[in-house]
């Protein structure tokens, strides 16, 4: 009976730091993903029959978590962007996807394979793994809910200067262009155990490209217009019966259920397609942002999917907790801590600055952009979806689960730390300075 009480203790707290933390920590150097892994740490540690928290041993349940926990927050992720679509406004998110998150990957990988001596598929996976930015951790950095930034997004001066747009666009896109590199590594695996001629190589990555690259993120993205599209004529164009608005108990309950169904059937459909259902999420959300661009529901969507995901976020980081306390950084060597070190502060930064050369953004915009490069609970599923696979089980390449495990979990702490202590103080000193340069602008001075 431990255990039912323990979890109900957990569900409590998750609910009970959902509705106060936000108003508890709005503009301070602290962040609730930080709370809730220092909680979820001293519980496990301390409450009396507590169990033990193996994400390697508990592997399913940990990948259909997590990717629960990333699903919703792509939705609301979608939901926040009053930005409308097209090649150069988003400009910067196609950089950081096209110039930072591959250069991040391949040298990640690099120091995976001299560094550590990992073996190329494992490299591969922990470059995939540690890539992309986190949708779920990055709510100090976000935009902010739909209706809040038309002003800003229709004033010429912002098309490159949106700090928050830029960081939420890529973390939305990312988490699905993240799988090519993820079955990339698999199918190493897989090549490397089987053996075979170098044709038989070139066969495989060929297949690797026409399947995993093409086809699957194409799917995601014609397949999320299609049920954005779809979802968002029956929102807005069919009838609402007053004794179906009585039932749901108003809108912000039939909102509620809306969001998640488009979550799910545009993720459901997508996969069983043969398609990357989180890019389809993340256009599904955009899709259906789009249709009634400046309706008030699409606060009350928003609204919903940030709650669901607080919760969901709240039940992982305890968990992530209870493992650190079960010990899960034990493996962890000192040439891995240099690996992670060295992705936070050099090459993510590095990757992101590169990411904008030749652009207009300013400094400012430029250094935060590139330093906010948030890991979280994204690199978890990747890496429980990979090690699930049957590749990374092969004793021939002699996979230590644990101390991979170890890496992305000093990684995600590390980061959460991090960016969870400067990301509010850095973005009011920006808010404070773009307000400046407004201000000389108005005045007739064109330098801010």
């Amino acid at each position: 009976m431990a255990a039912y009480e323990i979890g109900l203790l957990f569900v409590g707290i998750a609910l009970l730091g959902t509705a106060v933390l936000p108003r508890l920590l709005e503009h301070q150097p602290l962040s609730f993903p930080l709370v809730y892994v220092a909680v979820g740490t001293l519980l496990f540690a301390v409450v009396p029959g507590a169990p033990a928290l193996d994400p390697v041993a508990n592997s399913y349940l940990t990948e259909r978590l997590t990717e629960l926990v990333v699903l919703i927050s792509l939705m609301g992720a979608g939901l926040k962007i009053d930005r409308p679509f097209s090649l150069w406004s988003w400009s910067a998110t196609w950089r950081l996807l096209g110039v930072a998150l591959p250069l991040t990957a391949a040298a990640v990988a690099v120091l995976a394979w001299g560094l550590l001596g990992l073996l190329p598929a494992t490299a591969i996976l922990l470059g995939a793994v540690l890539a992309p930015t986190d949708p779920v951790l990055a709510s100090g950095i976000e935009a902010g809910a739909p209706l809040t930034e038309l002003e800003e997004e229709a004033d010429p001066r912002y098309r490159w200067g949106s700090v928050r747009f830029a960081l939420t666009s890529e973390a939305g896109l990312n988490d699905g262009l993240a799988f090519p590199l993820t079955n990339l590594a698999i199918v190493v695996a897989g090549a490397t155990v089987a053996g075979g001629s170098p044709a038989d190589g070139q066969s495989w990555l060929l297949e690797w490209f026409l399947v995993d690259v093409l086809y699957k993120i194409g799917a995601g993205l014609v397949l999320g217009y299609v049920i954005g599209q779809v979802m968002a004529r029956f929102l807005f164009r069919l009838p609402i019966p007053e004794s179906v608005a009585e039932m749901m108990h108003g809108q912000d309950v039939m909102a509620g259920v809306e969001a998640l169904a488009t979550t799910l059937i545009a993720y459901g459909v997508t996969e069983l397609l043969g398609g990357y259902g989180f890019i389809a999420v993340f256009v599904a959300a955009l899709a259906l942002r789009r249709f009634e661009w400046e309706h008030d529901y699409y606060v009350e969507l928003h609204d919903f999917a940030v709650l669901t995901e607080r919760v969901l976020m709240a039940t992982v980081l305890l968990l992530f907790g209870g493992a650190i306390a079960g010990g899960l950084l034990w493996p962890l060597t000192v040439p891995q801590a240099v690996v992670g070190l060295a992705l936070l502060f050099l090459v993510r930064p590095l990757a992101g600055a590169l990411s904008f050369v030749g652009t207009p953004a300013s400094w400012p915009e430029r250094a935060i952009i590139s330093f906010f490069g948030i890991r979280g609970i994204g690199s978890f599923y990747y890496l429980s979806h990979a090690l699930a696979e049957a590749s990374f089980r092969e004793r021939e390449l002699a996979v230590a689960a644990e101390e991979l495990w170890a890496l992305v979990g000093f990684v995600v702490l590390l980061s959460i730390i991090l960016h969870g202590v400067s990301s509010s103080p850095v973005m009011d000193a920006f808010d404070r300075w773009a307000q400046r340069g407004e201000n000389a602008v108005v005045e007739g001075d064109p330098r801010p």
